[in-house]
């Protein structure tokens, strides 16, 4: 369906979204622009302004619907693992919105739609922690559950994991990395 016939049906802000979720993913969030998504869906230069005001209201938008994904996807997930896979299938099925969630200076943080998103985002990660046995800092284990998962992502996204892939399922590699580190955890 082209940005035209959306447009028709009234849907102009889901147009101008996803323009721009194209253009974030193959040439980055610093190539958009305003105009440049109006000439795409076909419509005034002002039209887009509408519905976001401004770039950064645009990149606001997408990072709330992308903590929103985000949010559905971790709680799909049964346990810790599991959320870290699903946070891995997240960033490859989404990887624009990947990109400006985690990138607090494009957007506006403390908008109420994003903060809601990443509210629930945030506690869907937490539930995943919280089944976990106790420990001393359960809030720094939150933290290397998600720098394992987020890094991960970040470096299969930017192509750094190909080699070390050799082809296998990201999933698999990411249950993989998981089993590796906390059964060397135990033997210790």
């Amino acid at each position: 369906m082209t940005s035209d016939r959306a447009y028709h049906h009234g849907d102009l802000r889901r147009a101008v979204l996803t323009a721009a979720l194209d253009v974030i993913r193959t040439e980055g969030p610093a190539a958009l622009s305003l105009r440049d998504l109006a000439r795409r869906a076909g419509v005034s230069h002002a039209a887009p302004a509408h519905h976001f005001k401004d770039r950064t209201g645009l990149l606001t938008a997408i990072a709330a619907e992308g903590y929103a994904l985000f949010a559905d996807a971790l709680a799909a997930a049964p346990d810790l693992r599991e959320r870290g896979v699903a946070y891995v299938r997240f960033a490859r099925a989404h990887p624009a919105h990947f990109q400006v969630m985690f990138q607090p200076d494009l957007h506006r943080t403390d908008d109420p739609d994003l903060l809601a998103a990443k509210a629930r985002a945030t506690t869907e990660l937490r539930a995943g922690v919280a089944r976990l046995p106790p420990t001393d800092n359960p809030r720094l284990t939150g933290v290397a559950a998600w720098s394992l998962a987020h890094g991960f992502a970040t470096l299969l996204l930017s192509g750094n994991l190909d080699d070390a892939m050799g082809g296998r399922d990201p999933e698999e590699v990411f249950r993989l990395v998981g089993r590796l580190l906390f059964n060397a955890g135990d033997a210790t």
